[in-house]
């Protein structure tokens, strides 16, 4: 046992030497202020146009502005449906006098890790993961490994807990960079504030039976939990491709490849029943507690944790199956 915990120890400190945490901390204090800036000029401009930054004035203009576009008969169906939910939504944070987005760190951490948690916060664990077992074939440090007295099956293992190790390291520094930049910039206040979750959609209406609110950082802590594990998943498929590919930039190419065809075919193949099954159309986990409308038709909560599970449990027995029988000696 101590000498498993010693080759973890290991394998966390190889991902340390090489400086990948030093990149995505790099990654994130550049890009994280150009967010703030981005949403700083937003509310400015909102102000510039209705004059308060009163948040019933704010969110009353957005009702009025889905309202006119839905009279657009260029707006295609699929948007429609989108916009009149969100009108719903809208209308019911205004019915209930809880301002949906008080300006601080808490909601920007909230706003964050939704819109990262597809696409963003994924890239940042393939930064760790894709290199693990590809970058020492590369280079030839596997073989050097592979000659100790230890089972391959056990090596392997004690890469991929360092990479869920590192997995829950990026998911804190990205909570606590984002927290603390943007707090310098908006203040800390509104962990308090009511979050409301529970919207369904049935037969493109929304309902609200199951609605309930919860402080903000309640649905922080729930909206990280999931894109922790939305994280697992990406670093478990990239942890089988850096097993079956010895080139790593290769295997980058091939994982963001696989992103951004899940964006892809939710916009192109609407009407196909097998495009569900894919992992990166089900990466949206926080949709469902805002309550969106989901990207195609027969998607939800229990639905996309069940298909990502089953991408990352296949995705971990290719990995170890391959591992354990490929010549890496010769």
């Amino acid at each position: 046992m101590r000498e498993f915990g010693n080759l973890v120890y290991n394998e966390v400190e190889k991902t340390y030497r090489k400086k990948r945490f030093m990149v995505i901390i790099l990654i994130l204090m550049v890009l994280v202020p150009l967010f703030i800036f981005a949403q700083y000029k937003q509310s400015q401009a909102q102000l510039k146009k209705l004059g308060t930054d009163d948040w019933k004035v704010v969110l009353q203009q957005k009702i009025s502005d889905s309202q006119n576009r839905l009279t657009s008969a260029s707006m295609p169906e699929e948007w429609q449906k989108y916009r009149k939910l969100q009108l719903q939504q809208q209308q019911y944070y205004l019915d209930h006098d809880i301002n949906p987005a008080v300006e601080g760190a808490p909601t920007f951490v909230r706003e964050f890790i939704s819109q990262g948690i597809a696409m963003f916060i994924p890239l940042l664990v393939m930064i760790i993961a894709i290199d693990l077992i590809s970058g020492e074939k590369a280079d030839g440090t596997i073989k050097m490994l592979l000659t100790r007295p230890i089972r391959r099956w056990k090596i392997l293992l004690g890469k991929y807990i360092s990479l869920l190790l590192s997995i829950s390291i990026i998911m804190a520094l990205v909570l606590l960079i984002s927290f603390l930049l943007s707090g310098a910039f908006f203040g800390f206040k509104g962990m308090e504030q009511p979050i409301m979750t529970g919207f369904t959609i049935e037969n493109d209406t929304l309902v609200t039976a199951s609605v309930h609110t919860i402080p903000q950082w309640k649905y922080i802590l729930l909206a990280s939990g999931l894109a922790w594990f939305v994280s697992v998943v990406i670093g478990t498929i990239s942890f089988m491709v850096s097993v079956l590919i010895r080139n790593t930039p290769a295997g980058m190419g091939v994982m963001f490849a696989s992103l951004i065809a899940g964006t892809i075919l939710q916009e192109l193949a609407t009407n196909w029943e097998g495009v569900k099954y894919i992992y990166s159309v089900n990466l949206g986990l926080t949709n469902y507690l805002m309550g969106s409308v989901p990207s195609l038709q027969g998607l939800s909560m229990g639905f996309s944790l069940a298909i990502l599970s089953a991408w990352g449990i296949a995705s971990l027995v290719i990995a170890f199956v391959a591992f354990t029988r490929e010549d890496m000696l010769a």
